[in-house]
């Protein structure tokens, strides 16, 4: 690859990773600035920074969406509201390694999904690789001796299994093919954004309403609150947009792929998760057991693809519900 060429490659992917990175991180920003009382009025909070923004940027495209488009992206939203409430309260009551690494398992359950709505067999390697993940995560929760897993841990897997049905009927929607990723980002976020809006007028959390939980706030929490909405969100949004336009998904894909590793290191390094040598070796099976399942998931598409060409299988449910590339306007509780 001639220098040139190189180096333009490496200035497209150091946001991506940047923003692997800051998904990675956001996990450990919640943890920080979440009670189990302020779950909904944080959200409610950080996506008001957020949907306003999102919608001066595409105005001219929201107006061009029709009406189908509109209730299906509604519909798209009321499954993040829920994929929001399971992770920031499964993050409430767990470690942020933990959270981080066991909603990678989207990457495992979505391809599975995905085969048995297809009627199709997936690889042996595939099999084996879910294996690798599920073990990995028993050990993980079980890092300081054997006993049930906790709320949080079970929340974060209930997550997980949200973010399959959200990638699964985004991909399946009729309605909403053919939709501008802004416009349909826009629309999903602004529908979580009602749901978390009538949570919290309705006294769901019993932490006070958004605007009494936001005059609560320090400094440190309202830098950990802005930092989720314009950099976890925002930042990560455009960068991708931005990317995908220089390379190719797959790529973009593939770097975005390495959140879990991020919020493992960064929940241990700054956090202090002390997952215990059970847990440290969960850890390294999670994150080998979801790359090795991503790449035998991609090589099962491409196969299918061959076989049949334009039915090529949804992409593996990033860690992070941008995980993939697939998955527009991922915008993780993280």
């Amino acid at each position: 690859m001639p220098a040139a060429v190189a180096r333009r490659a490496w200035l497209t992917d150091l946001p991506v990773l940047l923003v692997a990175v800051v998904w990675g991180s956001s996990y450990l920003a919640a943890k920080g600035i979440t009670t189990t009382g302020t779950v909904v009025a944080v959200l409610v909070l950080r996506f008001a920074v957020v949907v306003p923004v999102l919608v001066a940027a595409g105005w001219r495209r929201l107006r061009a969406m029709d009406r189908a488009q509109v209730r299906g992206a509604g519909v798209l939203g009321a499954i993040l509201a829920g994929i929001f409430l399971l992770e920031t309260y499964g993050l409430v009551h767990t470690s942020a390694t933990n959270a981080g690494l066991i909603i990678s398992l989207t990457m495992i359950l979505t391809p599975v999904a995905e085969s048995r709505l297809r009627r199709t067999r997936l690889s042996g390697a595939f099999t084996a690789a879910a294996g690798t993940s599920v073990l990995g995560v028993v050990l993980l929760t079980q890092g300081t001796g054997f006993s049930a897993p906790s709320g949080g841990d079970l929340l974060m897997l209930a997550a997980a299994v949200a973010r399959t049905v959200h990638v699964l009927a985004m991909a399946r929607m009729g309605s909403v093919r053919g939709a501008d990723s802004l416009s349909l980002t826009t629309v999903q976020l602004g529908g979580a954004v009602l749901v978390f809006a009538a949570l919290a007028a309705a006294g769901a959390g019993g932490g006070g309403t958004p605007w009494a939980v936001a005059a609560g706030f320090g400094a440190d929490e309202w830098l950990g609150l802005l930092y989720l909405s314009v950099f976890c969100t925002l930042f990560a949004f455009f960068v991708q947009m931005w990317a995908v336009r220089r390379t190719s998904p797959s790529r973009v894909s593939l770097l975005l792929g390495t959140e879990p590793v991020w919020a493992a290191v960064l929940g241990i390094a700054l956090a202090g998760d002390r997952p215990g040598w059970p847990g440290l070796v969960g850890v390294a099976l999670v994150l080998c057991g979801t790359a090795w399942g991503r790449a035998a998931a991609d090589r099962d598409q491409e196969r299918a693809a061959g076989r049949a060409p334009g039915r090529a299988a949804v992409a593996g449910g990033g860690a992070g519900p941008g995980g993939p590339v697939g998955e527009p306007g991922r915008a993780p509780v993280s």
